[in-house]
């Protein structure tokens, strides 16, 4: 279940990307200026995903990059509520990137330090899914699951782009955490609540994973296939970076 799937674009990434190694911690090395190969920037990689960067087509001069499943995981219709921990990690993995991109731009602009890094959300950043049967007419990858972060403003998206990235298409990464939590407890964190991004829910990554009756029979859903320790619950130190300036990128694109 979930084999690459030859000819996959993603799959492709995915297989040719090594490990990033849990021990090998330096400072953020973003590239900047046009890229002019058609390898992708990677950013990270774990058990359960491939990151990049999107440089030949972003949507953001200020940083756009793509979290792919390892797997081959069709659409998010094949996720279930036990893979909510490795949502909250596309979320936790994502803001991280973004932070550490974000304060490589301003370096560059500026020529000076920039802020210590902050675990607040930024405005500014978008992550989330594009779901069917939209899809980004310029990364036209329908059929292997990944999701989009990038930093607003989105100067370089243009309106036709626009539309798979709007309110029609585009799903939020929290209110799809959110609404999953919703079907499967008590807690009532709906799309819209003023302070959901505070909610005291959302300090426990594992929250709305799994469900049952009263009686103690457990009636979660099965999720994609990995073991018990591939679990980053969103917060590992040994699988995620710990800071936005203590990141490991790769100097090459894919290492080799």
């Amino acid at each position: 279940m979930f084999a690459p799937k030859p000819g996959c674009p993603l799959c492709g990434i995915v297989a040719s990307a090594l490990p990033t190694p849990s021990n090998s911690w330096r400072a953020p090395a973003f590239s900047s200026g046009p890229s002019n190969s058609t390898n992708p920037e990677l950013l990270w990689k774990d058990q359960d995903f491939t990151v990049y960067r999107e440089r030949l087509q972003p949507v953001s001069s200020k940083g756009h990059i793509i979290i792919a499943f390892n797997l081959h995981v069709p659409s998010l219709y094949d996720l279930s509520s036990t893979d909510l921990p490795l949502l909250v990690n596309i979320r936790n993995l994502a803001n991280r990137l973004l932070v550490a991109l974000d304060a490589s731009s301003e370096l560059s602009n500026t020529q000076s330090s920039p802020s210590s890094p902050t675990h607040e959300r930024n405005p500014r950043f978008r992550i989330g899914f594009i779901t069917p049967p939209f899809k980004d007419n310029r990364i036209p990858v329908t059929d292997h699951l990944h999701a989009h972060a990038y930093i607003e403003p989105s100067d370089l998206m243009g309106w036709w782009r626009g539309l798979a990235y709007g309110s029609l298409a585009w799903y939020a990464i929290d209110d799809l955490i959110a609404e999953i939590r919703e079907t499967v407890s008590n807690n009532r964190v709906k799309s819209g609540y003023g302070n959901r991004q505070n909610a005291p829910i959302d300090k426990v990554p594992l929250a709305g994973a799994r469900s049952g009756t009263a009686d103690g029979l457990e009636t979660s859903e099965p999720g994609l296939p990995r073991t018990e320790s591939d679990l980053e619950d969103g917060e590992s130190p040994s699988q995620t970076p710990t800071s936005a300036q203590a990141m490991l990128v790769s100097q090459h694109p894919l290492r080799t």
